[in-house]
């Protein structure tokens, strides 16, 4: 494999995934090559990542790796889940969706949530693999730090006392949710 297609509009997934990849595969971006994302019509994160990454490999004769990932937060009955991205759209800014979110969350007592990543590889010879990784931890009472990207500053993880947004970038990409479906992934293909 000399390079491969990240399907993602999204520069913080791009960032992420890219580092995960080993460092002799090209990464291409679908801006490069300007092409649009495809709607996400699946109701589930496994059917986005694949719904993603067929529309991606229709363009490329190379293969393609996209992502669907979200935040899920019990109280809210998992929202917004694979509906994370179009609520920032829907309010103008992550920050925004992030504020409404907090204010829905203000007199829960339960405020455990998860991220979870979907993750669909898919080779030149159309077979595609997907896998998914999840971490748990608690939503907090505000928004804090600034690294990392989405709903990072008001995700604690699990085990720890700062948000993913506090957490430095480098060391949130070896926990993460994308981290640990990616590394499901790499046990199947070699990436």
């Amino acid at each position: 494999m000399k390079k491969i297609l990240i399907g993602t509009h999204n520069q913080g997934k791009f960032r992420e995934i890219a580092h995960l990849i080993s460092k002799k595969i090209k990464k291409i971006s679908p801006i490069v090559l300007k092409i649009s994302s495809p709607k996400e019509t699946g109701k589930t994160f496994n059917a986005n990542s694949k719904l993603k990454a067929n529309y991606f490999a229709k363009f490329v004769n190379f293969p393609v790796i996209s992502d669907d990932s979200g935040l899920c937060i019990k109280s809210l009955n998992y929202k917004p889940g694979i509906y994370s991205a179009r609520l920032a759209k829907k309010h103008g800014s992550f920050t925004k969706a992030m504020r409404v979110l907090l204010k829905k969350m203000k007199n829960k007592k339960d405020r455990s949530a998860y991220f979870i990543c979907s993750l669909t590889f898919k080779n030149t010879k159309k077979k595609s693999v997907t896998v998914t990784g999840k971490i748990n931890g608690t939503i907090s009472k505000k928004i804090i730090g600034k690294n990392g990207f989405g709903y990072d500053p008001i995700f604690i993880p699990k085990l720890y006392k700062k948000t993913f947004g506090q957490i430095p970038q480098s060391k949130k990409m070896l926990i993460d949710h994308r981290y640990l479906a990616f590394k499901k992934l790499k046990k199947k293909i070699k990436i």
